[in-house]
Protein backbone atom coordinates (compact mmCIF):
# COMPACT_ATOMS: atom_id res chain seq x y z
CA UNK A 1 0.00 0.00 0.00
CA UNK A 2 1.39 3.51 -0.93
CA UNK A 3 1.56 6.21 1.86
CA UNK A 4 -1.40 7.58 1.66
CA UNK A 5 -0.18 10.98 3.85
CA UNK A 6 1.77 11.62 0.85
CA UNK A 7 -0.91 12.04 -1.80
CA UNK A 8 -1.42 15.58 -2.86
CA UNK A 9 -4.26 16.60 -4.85
CA UNK A 10 -4.66 19.56 -7.64
CA UNK A 11 -7.82 20.63 -9.35
CA UNK A 12 -7.84 22.51 -12.63
CA UNK A 13 -10.34 24.65 -14.14
CA UNK A 14 -10.20 25.42 -17.89
CA UNK A 15 -12.37 27.98 -18.87
CA UNK A 16 -14.12 28.84 -21.69
CA UNK A 17 -11.19 30.78 -23.77
CA UNK A 18 -8.41 27.82 -22.93
CA UNK A 19 -6.83 29.37 -19.99
CA UNK A 20 -6.14 27.41 -17.16
CA UNK A 21 -6.49 28.12 -13.33
CA UNK A 22 -5.25 25.96 -10.65
CA UNK A 23 -8.09 26.41 -7.50
CA UNK A 24 -6.33 24.33 -4.71
CA UNK A 25 -6.51 27.25 -2.28
CA UNK A 26 -10.22 27.59 -3.10
CA UNK A 27 -11.63 24.30 -2.72
CA UNK A 28 -13.46 22.34 -0.17
CA UNK A 29 -15.58 19.08 -0.15
CA UNK A 30 -14.07 17.93 -3.13
CA UNK A 31 -15.20 14.62 -4.13
CA UNK A 32 -15.78 11.97 -7.33
CA UNK A 33 -17.56 8.98 -7.82
CA UNK A 34 -17.88 6.17 -10.18
CA UNK A 35 -21.50 4.21 -9.48
CA UNK A 36 -22.58 1.07 -10.42
CA UNK A 37 -25.30 1.93 -12.53
CA UNK A 38 -23.93 4.88 -14.54
CA UNK A 39 -21.15 4.82 -16.90
CA UNK A 40 -20.09 8.37 -16.24
CA UNK A 41 -17.90 9.41 -13.48
CA UNK A 42 -19.59 12.64 -11.68
CA UNK A 43 -17.41 14.93 -9.26
CA UNK A 44 -18.44 17.78 -6.94
CA UNK A 45 -16.79 20.34 -4.78
CA UNK A 46 -18.00 23.95 -2.62
CA UNK A 47 -15.31 27.04 -3.68
CA UNK A 48 -15.03 30.15 -2.03
CA UNK A 49 -16.13 32.47 -4.38
CA UNK A 50 -13.23 35.06 -3.72
CA UNK A 51 -12.65 38.04 -6.03
CA UNK A 52 -9.35 37.09 -7.42
CA UNK A 53 -6.69 39.32 -9.89
CA UNK A 54 -9.20 37.38 -13.12
CA UNK A 55 -12.15 38.79 -11.16
CA UNK A 56 -14.72 36.31 -8.91
CA UNK A 57 -14.46 32.27 -9.33
CA UNK A 58 -17.67 32.18 -10.43
CA UNK A 59 -16.90 34.36 -13.26
CA UNK A 60 -14.07 31.89 -14.48
CA UNK A 61 -15.77 28.48 -13.55
CA UNK A 62 -19.08 28.83 -15.78
CA UNK A 63 -21.57 25.66 -16.91
CA UNK A 64 -19.66 23.87 -19.68
CA UNK A 65 -16.45 24.38 -18.71
CA UNK A 66 -13.70 21.77 -17.98
CA UNK A 67 -12.35 20.31 -14.57
CA UNK A 68 -9.83 18.24 -14.09
CA UNK A 69 -8.77 16.92 -11.34
CA UNK A 70 -5.36 15.20 -10.70
CA UNK A 71 -3.63 13.27 -7.73
CA UNK A 72 0.66 12.34 -7.34
CA UNK A 73 2.51 10.81 -4.45
CA UNK A 74 4.40 13.16 -3.15
CA UNK A 75 8.07 11.48 -3.29
CA UNK A 76 11.07 11.53 -5.20
CA UNK A 77 10.00 8.70 -7.64
CA UNK A 78 6.41 9.75 -8.48
CA UNK A 79 6.33 13.54 -8.43
CA UNK A 80 3.92 13.68 -11.86
CA UNK A 81 0.40 14.59 -11.84
CA UNK A 82 -2.32 12.00 -12.92
CA UNK A 83 -5.88 12.70 -13.49
CA UNK A 84 -8.08 10.79 -11.78
CA UNK A 85 -11.30 12.26 -12.97
CA UNK A 86 -12.32 15.11 -15.35
CA UNK A 87 -15.36 16.49 -16.81
CA UNK A 88 -17.83 19.42 -17.59
CA UNK A 89 -20.07 21.12 -14.93
CA UNK A 90 -23.42 20.85 -15.68
CA UNK A 91 -24.87 22.46 -12.48
CA UNK A 92 -23.75 25.62 -11.09
CA UNK A 93 -24.64 27.06 -8.09
CA UNK A 94 -23.97 30.51 -6.45
CA UNK A 95 -24.74 31.29 -2.76
CA UNK A 96 -24.25 34.50 -1.07
CA UNK A 97 -24.82 34.78 2.76
CA UNK A 98 -23.62 37.22 5.26
CA UNK A 99 -21.10 34.67 6.39
CA UNK A 100 -19.25 34.25 3.03
CA UNK A 101 -19.56 33.72 -0.76
CA UNK A 102 -19.54 30.15 -2.05
CA UNK A 103 -19.78 28.57 -5.33
CA UNK A 104 -21.23 24.71 -5.67
CA UNK A 105 -20.54 22.62 -8.74
CA UNK A 106 -21.37 19.42 -10.02
CA UNK A 107 -20.26 18.15 -12.85
CA UNK A 108 -19.48 14.96 -15.15
CA UNK A 109 -16.93 13.36 -17.43
CA UNK A 110 -17.06 13.06 -21.27
CA UNK A 111 -19.74 9.61 -21.16
CA UNK A 112 -22.67 12.04 -19.18
CA UNK A 113 -24.27 12.87 -23.34
CA UNK A 114 -24.00 8.50 -23.95
CA UNK A 115 -25.68 8.39 -20.56
CA UNK A 116 -28.70 11.20 -20.90
CA UNK A 117 -28.95 10.35 -25.11
CA UNK A 118 -31.86 8.43 -26.98
CA UNK A 119 -31.37 7.03 -30.25
CA UNK A 120 -33.10 4.21 -32.69
CA UNK A 121 -30.09 1.73 -33.80
CA UNK A 122 -30.13 -1.09 -36.10
CA UNK A 123 -27.28 -3.40 -36.75
CA UNK A 124 -27.46 -6.48 -39.15
CA UNK A 125 -26.75 -9.84 -38.25
CA UNK A 126 -23.11 -10.62 -37.75
CA UNK A 127 -21.84 -7.04 -37.03
CA UNK A 128 -18.99 -7.40 -34.75
CA UNK A 129 -19.08 -5.37 -31.10
CA UNK A 130 -15.85 -3.44 -31.84
CA UNK A 131 -17.92 -2.07 -35.09
CA UNK A 132 -20.79 -1.30 -33.01
CA UNK A 133 -19.73 0.39 -30.64
CA UNK A 134 -17.31 2.64 -32.64
CA UNK A 135 -20.18 3.21 -35.38
CA UNK A 136 -21.70 4.73 -32.10
CA UNK A 137 -18.84 6.87 -30.62
CA UNK A 138 -18.56 8.06 -34.33
CA UNK A 139 -22.25 9.29 -35.06
CA UNK A 140 -22.03 11.15 -31.80
CA UNK A 141 -18.45 12.83 -31.98
CA UNK A 142 -17.21 10.78 -28.71
CA UNK A 143 -13.61 10.41 -29.21
CA UNK A 144 -12.35 6.36 -29.21
CA UNK A 145 -9.26 5.69 -26.82
CA UNK A 146 -7.97 2.25 -26.15
CA UNK A 147 -10.05 -0.30 -27.46
CA UNK A 148 -9.32 -3.78 -25.89
CA UNK A 149 -13.05 -4.83 -26.02
CA UNK A 150 -14.10 -7.91 -27.07
CA UNK A 151 -15.46 -8.63 -30.88
CA UNK A 152 -18.09 -11.18 -30.93
CA UNK A 153 -20.29 -11.51 -33.87
CA UNK A 154 -23.48 -10.42 -32.63
CA UNK A 155 -27.32 -11.40 -34.01
CA UNK A 156 -29.66 -8.85 -35.36
CA UNK A 157 -30.01 -5.99 -32.70
CA UNK A 158 -32.51 -3.22 -32.61
CA UNK A 159 -32.66 -0.93 -30.06
CA UNK A 160 -35.69 1.74 -30.02
CA UNK A 161 -35.91 5.51 -28.24
CA UNK A 162 -33.05 3.60 -25.97
CA UNK A 163 -30.13 5.61 -24.07
CA UNK A 164 -26.80 4.86 -25.51
CA UNK A 165 -24.61 4.25 -22.64
CA UNK A 166 -27.54 0.94 -22.26
CA UNK A 167 -27.34 0.25 -25.59
CA UNK A 168 -23.68 -0.29 -25.61
CA UNK A 169 -23.57 -2.00 -22.01
CA UNK A 170 -25.93 -4.28 -23.76
CA UNK A 171 -23.45 -4.87 -26.68
CA UNK A 172 -21.01 -5.20 -24.06
CA UNK A 173 -23.27 -7.60 -22.23
CA UNK A 174 -24.42 -9.99 -24.77
CA UNK A 175 -20.30 -10.25 -25.95
CA UNK A 176 -19.85 -11.67 -22.36
CA UNK A 177 -22.57 -14.11 -22.61
CA UNK A 178 -21.20 -15.55 -25.86
CA UNK A 179 -17.71 -16.17 -23.95
CA UNK A 180 -15.98 -12.90 -24.38
CA UNK A 181 -14.59 -10.94 -21.03
CA UNK A 182 -16.47 -8.65 -19.05
CA UNK A 183 -15.05 -5.04 -19.83
CA UNK A 184 -16.00 -1.81 -18.72
CA UNK A 185 -15.94 1.86 -19.94
CA UNK A 186 -13.93 4.67 -19.26
CA UNK A 187 -13.33 8.56 -20.00
CA UNK A 188 -9.63 9.30 -19.54
CA UNK A 189 -7.59 11.35 -21.76
CA UNK A 190 -10.36 12.99 -23.27
CA UNK A 191 -11.46 9.71 -25.26
CA UNK A 192 -13.26 6.53 -24.49
CA UNK A 193 -11.11 2.79 -23.00
CA UNK A 194 -12.84 -0.15 -23.39
CA UNK A 195 -10.77 -2.75 -21.86
CA UNK A 196 -11.40 -5.84 -20.22
CA UNK A 197 -12.52 -5.85 -16.09
CA UNK A 198 -9.30 -6.32 -13.83
CA UNK A 199 -6.59 -4.94 -16.34
CA UNK A 200 -5.21 -2.69 -13.98
CA UNK A 201 -1.46 -3.25 -13.18
CA UNK A 202 -1.25 -2.51 -9.92
CA UNK A 203 -3.15 -4.28 -7.29
CA UNK A 204 -4.09 -2.74 -3.78
CA UNK A 205 -4.14 -4.99 -0.63
CA UNK A 206 -7.23 -4.30 2.22
CA UNK A 207 -6.07 -5.21 5.42
CA UNK A 208 -7.27 -4.73 8.91
CA UNK A 209 -4.51 -2.70 9.66
CA UNK A 210 -5.10 -0.01 6.71
CA UNK A 211 -8.61 -0.27 6.42
CA UNK A 212 -11.40 1.23 8.42
CA UNK A 213 -14.15 -0.92 7.51
CA UNK A 214 -15.18 -3.87 6.34
CA UNK A 215 -18.56 -4.79 5.53
CA UNK A 216 -19.70 -8.65 4.07
CA UNK A 217 -23.20 -10.19 2.85
CA UNK A 218 -23.97 -13.05 1.53
CA UNK A 219 -27.20 -13.11 -0.55
CA UNK A 220 -28.87 -16.01 -2.77
CA UNK A 221 -31.67 -13.66 -3.01
CA UNK A 222 -31.33 -12.73 -6.93
CA UNK A 223 -30.33 -16.30 -8.06
CA UNK A 224 -31.15 -18.11 -11.32
CA UNK A 225 -31.25 -21.60 -10.97
CA UNK A 226 -32.78 -22.69 -14.63
CA UNK A 227 -32.28 -21.21 -18.04
CA UNK A 228 -35.00 -22.23 -20.52
CA UNK A 229 -34.46 -21.31 -24.01
CA UNK A 230 -37.18 -20.87 -26.50
CA UNK A 231 -37.49 -20.34 -29.94
CA UNK A 232 -39.59 -17.91 -31.79
CA UNK A 233 -43.24 -17.35 -31.73
CA UNK A 234 -45.31 -19.54 -33.59
CA UNK A 235 -48.95 -18.48 -35.22
CA UNK A 236 -50.44 -19.62 -32.57
CA UNK A 237 -48.57 -17.56 -29.84
CA UNK A 238 -46.76 -20.12 -28.31
CA UNK A 239 -43.02 -21.20 -28.42
CA UNK A 240 -41.22 -24.25 -28.51
CA UNK A 241 -39.00 -25.16 -25.76
CA UNK A 242 -35.58 -26.10 -27.08
CA UNK A 243 -33.09 -26.80 -24.46
CA UNK A 244 -33.33 -25.98 -20.47
CA UNK A 245 -29.96 -25.70 -18.38
CA UNK A 246 -30.02 -26.23 -14.82
CA UNK A 247 -27.41 -24.45 -12.06
CA UNK A 248 -27.43 -24.77 -8.47
CA UNK A 249 -31.10 -25.84 -8.32
CA UNK A 250 -30.86 -27.12 -4.39
CA UNK A 251 -31.73 -23.38 -3.77
CA UNK A 252 -34.83 -23.69 -5.56
CA UNK A 253 -36.09 -23.26 -8.59
CA UNK A 254 -35.76 -19.59 -10.36
CA UNK A 255 -36.41 -19.82 -13.86
CA UNK A 256 -35.21 -17.09 -16.60
CA UNK A 257 -36.07 -17.61 -20.20
CA UNK A 258 -33.79 -17.06 -22.93
CA UNK A 259 -35.84 -16.60 -26.32
CA UNK A 260 -33.38 -17.51 -28.90
CA UNK A 261 -32.56 -14.93 -32.09
CA UNK A 262 -34.30 -16.10 -35.68
CA UNK A 263 -31.16 -15.60 -36.76
CA UNK A 264 -28.90 -17.76 -33.80
CA UNK A 265 -27.92 -21.09 -33.44
CA UNK A 266 -28.94 -23.13 -30.73
CA UNK A 267 -25.42 -23.49 -29.63
CA UNK A 268 -24.88 -20.04 -29.55
CA UNK A 269 -28.08 -19.50 -27.47
CA UNK A 270 -26.74 -22.39 -25.10
CA UNK A 271 -23.53 -20.95 -24.13
CA UNK A 272 -25.45 -17.40 -23.64
CA UNK A 273 -27.94 -19.88 -21.38
CA UNK A 274 -24.22 -20.72 -19.44
CA UNK A 275 -23.03 -17.26 -19.08
CA UNK A 276 -26.24 -16.49 -17.52
CA UNK A 277 -26.03 -19.39 -14.79
CA UNK A 278 -22.31 -18.42 -14.73
CA UNK A 279 -23.05 -14.73 -13.83
CA UNK A 280 -26.49 -14.76 -11.71
CA UNK A 281 -26.50 -18.53 -10.79
CA UNK A 282 -24.02 -17.98 -8.12
CA UNK A 283 -24.03 -16.88 -4.62
CA UNK A 284 -23.15 -13.77 -4.27
CA UNK A 285 -20.83 -12.55 -1.97
CA UNK A 286 -20.74 -8.40 -1.88
CA UNK A 287 -18.49 -6.22 0.20
CA UNK A 288 -17.81 -2.40 1.39
CA UNK A 289 -14.62 -1.12 1.81
CA UNK A 290 -13.94 1.93 3.98
CA UNK A 291 -10.47 2.87 3.77
CA UNK A 292 -7.87 6.17 2.81
CA UNK A 293 -8.17 7.12 -0.24
CA UNK A 294 -5.83 6.00 -2.84
CA UNK A 295 -7.31 8.09 -6.12
CA UNK A 296 -5.88 5.94 -8.91
CA UNK A 297 -8.22 3.20 -8.02
CA UNK A 298 -11.45 3.32 -10.63
CA UNK A 299 -14.27 0.86 -11.10
CA UNK A 300 -13.57 -2.50 -12.68
CA UNK A 301 -10.02 -2.18 -11.08
CA UNK A 302 -8.66 -5.39 -9.32
CA UNK A 303 -8.02 -5.82 -5.43
CA UNK A 304 -6.56 -8.02 -2.94
CA UNK A 305 -8.56 -7.80 0.49
CA UNK A 306 -7.64 -9.90 3.33
CA UNK A 307 -10.37 -9.04 6.33
CA UNK A 308 -11.63 -11.76 9.12
CA UNK A 309 -14.36 -13.09 6.88
CA UNK A 310 -12.99 -13.13 2.79
CA UNK A 311 -9.70 -13.45 1.53
CA UNK A 312 -9.19 -13.37 -2.07
CA UNK A 313 -9.14 -11.04 -5.50
CA UNK A 314 -12.14 -8.70 -5.82
CA UNK A 315 -13.44 -6.12 -8.78
CA UNK A 316 -14.64 -2.78 -7.27
CA UNK A 317 -17.94 -2.42 -8.90
CA UNK A 318 -18.59 1.25 -7.44
CA UNK A 319 -15.95 3.23 -5.60
CA UNK A 320 -16.72 7.20 -3.88
CA UNK A 321 -13.73 9.25 -2.69
CA UNK A 322 -14.21 11.82 0.05
CA UNK A 323 -11.16 13.73 -0.47
CA UNK A 324 -11.95 16.38 2.77
CA UNK A 325 -11.64 13.19 4.83
CA UNK A 326 -9.47 11.33 3.13
CA UNK A 327 -11.66 8.26 2.61
CA UNK A 328 -12.79 6.40 -0.04
CA UNK A 329 -15.78 3.67 0.16
CA UNK A 330 -15.68 1.11 -2.49
CA UNK A 331 -18.39 -1.80 -3.19
CA UNK A 332 -16.50 -4.87 -4.42
CA UNK A 333 -17.42 -8.60 -5.29
CA UNK A 334 -15.45 -11.59 -5.68
CA UNK A 335 -13.44 -12.08 -8.95
CA UNK A 336 -14.17 -15.91 -8.18
CA UNK A 337 -17.43 -17.45 -9.18
CA UNK A 338 -18.93 -19.44 -6.27
CA UNK A 339 -19.74 -22.78 -6.19
CA UNK A 340 -22.00 -24.43 -4.17
CA UNK A 341 -22.69 -28.47 -2.81
CA UNK A 342 -20.19 -29.73 -5.04
CA UNK A 343 -17.52 -32.33 -3.11
CA UNK A 344 -14.37 -31.72 -1.56
CA UNK A 345 -11.32 -32.51 -3.75
CA UNK A 346 -8.30 -34.12 -1.81
CA UNK A 347 -4.97 -33.75 -2.86
CA UNK A 348 -3.13 -36.75 -2.13
CA UNK A 349 -0.53 -35.23 0.38
CA UNK A 350 -3.66 -33.84 2.34
CA UNK A 351 -2.41 -30.36 2.64
CA UNK A 352 -4.70 -28.10 5.04
CA UNK A 353 -5.15 -24.19 5.06
CA UNK A 354 -2.66 -22.70 7.15
CA UNK A 355 0.28 -24.74 6.59
CA UNK A 356 3.75 -23.43 5.29
CA UNK A 357 5.19 -25.43 2.12
CA UNK A 358 7.50 -24.53 0.16
CA UNK A 359 5.99 -22.78 -3.42
CA UNK A 360 8.72 -24.54 -6.53
CA UNK A 361 7.94 -21.20 -8.45
CA UNK A 362 5.88 -20.40 -11.38
CA UNK A 363 2.64 -19.11 -12.29
CA UNK A 364 0.12 -17.38 -9.93
CA UNK A 365 -3.56 -16.88 -10.95
CA UNK A 366 -6.48 -13.72 -10.02
CA UNK A 367 -8.89 -16.89 -9.40
CA UNK A 368 -9.00 -20.94 -9.43
CA UNK A 369 -10.75 -20.61 -13.08
CA UNK A 370 -8.45 -22.05 -16.07
CA UNK A 371 -10.07 -18.85 -18.10
CA UNK A 372 -8.09 -16.24 -15.22
CA UNK A 373 -5.30 -14.14 -15.95
CA UNK A 374 -1.54 -15.46 -14.84
CA UNK A 375 2.11 -13.85 -13.49
CA UNK A 376 5.23 -15.60 -13.06
CA UNK A 377 5.95 -15.71 -9.26
CA UNK A 378 9.10 -16.20 -7.62
CA UNK A 379 10.05 -19.59 -5.34
CA UNK A 380 9.74 -19.47 -1.69
CA UNK A 381 8.11 -19.83 1.32
CA UNK A 382 4.15 -19.55 1.61
CA UNK A 383 0.96 -20.66 3.41
CA UNK A 384 -1.78 -21.86 2.22
CA UNK A 385 -4.89 -19.50 2.84
CA UNK A 386 -7.75 -21.20 1.06
CA UNK A 387 -8.35 -24.53 -0.78
CA UNK A 388 -10.29 -26.18 -3.21
CA UNK A 389 -10.96 -23.37 -5.63
CA UNK A 390 -14.16 -22.80 -6.86
CA UNK A 391 -13.04 -23.20 -10.30
CA UNK A 392 -10.84 -26.64 -9.66
CA UNK A 393 -8.34 -25.24 -12.18
CA UNK A 394 -5.92 -23.94 -9.68
CA UNK A 395 -7.08 -25.27 -6.57
CA UNK A 396 -4.84 -23.85 -4.11
CA UNK A 397 -4.22 -19.95 -2.89
CA UNK A 398 -0.68 -18.93 -1.57
CA UNK A 399 0.82 -15.94 0.23
CA UNK A 400 4.14 -15.70 0.54
CA UNK A 401 5.70 -15.53 3.84
CA UNK A 402 9.04 -13.53 3.19
CA UNK A 403 10.46 -11.71 0.81
CA UNK A 404 12.23 -14.64 -1.30
CA UNK A 405 9.06 -15.13 -3.23
CA UNK A 406 6.01 -13.05 -3.92
CA UNK A 407 3.02 -15.59 -4.71
CA UNK A 408 0.17 -14.01 -4.35
CA UNK A 409 -2.56 -15.91 -5.89
CA UNK A 410 -4.15 -19.42 -6.89
CA UNK A 411 -1.46 -22.05 -8.05
CA UNK A 412 -2.13 -25.58 -9.48
CA UNK A 413 -1.56 -29.24 -7.98
CA UNK A 414 2.20 -30.39 -7.75
CA UNK A 415 3.91 -26.53 -7.63
CA UNK A 416 4.40 -26.66 -3.99
CA UNK A 417 5.74 -29.64 -1.18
Amino acid sequence: MIDVSKIKYSVIVIDENGNQYKINDYVQNLGWEENENEIAARFSFTARNDNTSKGYLSSIIKPGCLIGIFAFVDSPRNMVDEEVCSGYVETWNDIEQNSGHTLKCLGYDGLYKLQKSQDNLYFPSGTGTESAIKSILKEWGVPLGQYDGPNAAHGKLVYKNQYLSDIILEILDDSYKKGEKKCIIRFSGGGITIIPRGSNKTVYVFRSDNTKAFNTSVSTADMVTRVKIVGKEKKDGSRSVEATLDGLTQFGIRQKIYTRGSDESLADANLAAKEILNDEGAVKREMTVQSPDVPFIHKGDLVYVISGTETGHFYVKSIQHDIDNRSMTMGVEKAEEESIGEGEIKDEKSYEVGDVVNFRGGKHYVSSYSDSRGYNARAGKAKITQKNGAGKSHPWHLIHTDSKSNVYGWVDDGTFD
